[in-house]
């Protein structure tokens, strides 16, 4: 005899792999941190205690996040100059953070990195050793180019506007309630060059870019 009862409802299946790209998700919506397990979890449509097949703490969670946003970053390609592949390696890298603006104060916290994370850090420096560099000099290179990228990025986030037409409106506004004669340099960088049409922020991440790059290239044969 066929029953003709209702289905049982099938058990939500919770991969690893799901439960990170949901947090990494809810992270991006929220913009400030982390979500809780239990926020986590009525997000997947399971019971907090699922999480737990999967993760024995937050910070596995945090650690897995910190890897999937590594991934998406561009390695240094072996092809090219490791002067281009650094720079597409940090425009790269830029993008990411600037998707995941949560990622900066983790990135480089985690005591378990994933192997993304480790399969990244690992291709930078063999890409800069081949390049020429000692090891010294590549852990100069490394920590030069990170600190500029986390604080451009940084500081990129934290400003009051998001386009050239933001900015515009920002930078009038502050220059109308400016005394202009006590402040002559400021009025002059805002008038002649925040006000300039088609100034873009963003621009100032590649000049300062190919300055450090030009520093780098400099100074990699005296790094012994």
């Amino acid at each position: 005899m066929e029953s003709t009862g209702t289905p049982a409802p099938r058990r939500n299946s919770l991969s690893r792999e799901m439960a990170l790209r949901t947090a990494v998700a809810l992270a991006d919506e929220a913009g400030t941190g982390v979500p809780s397990m239990r926020g986590l979890a009525e997000r997947l449509g399971v019971e907090a205690a699922s999480l737990y097949h999967h993760f024995r703490n937050k910070d596995m969670i945090l650690d897995g996040m910190v890897d999937l946003v590594f991934a998406e970053i561009e390695l240094p390609a072996d092809d090219v100059d490791w002067r281009a592949a650094m720079r597409r390696r940090a425009v790269s890298m830029r993008g990411a953070l600037v998707r995941h603006p949560w990622a900066i104060r983790l990135m480089d916290s985690r005591m378990n990195p994933g192997h993304a994370t480790l399969r990244h850090h690992n291709a930078v420096i063999g890409r800069l050793r081949s390049g020429g560099f000692s090891i010294a000099g590549a852990a100069h290179a490394v920590s030069v180019l990170d600190s500029y990228i986390y604080g451009f990025t940084l500081q990129e986030l934290s400003l009051p506007f998001k386009s050239s037409v933001d900015l515009e409106d920002v930078a009038g506004s502050i220059l109308k309630q400016m005394p202009r004669d006590e402040f002559p340099h400021l009025t002059e960088m805002i008038t002649d060059r925040a006000l300039k049409s088609g100034y873009a922020y963003t621009e100032e991440f590649d000049i300062g870019l190919d300055l450090i790059l030009d520093g780098l290239q400099r100074q990699r044969e005296s790094w012994l």
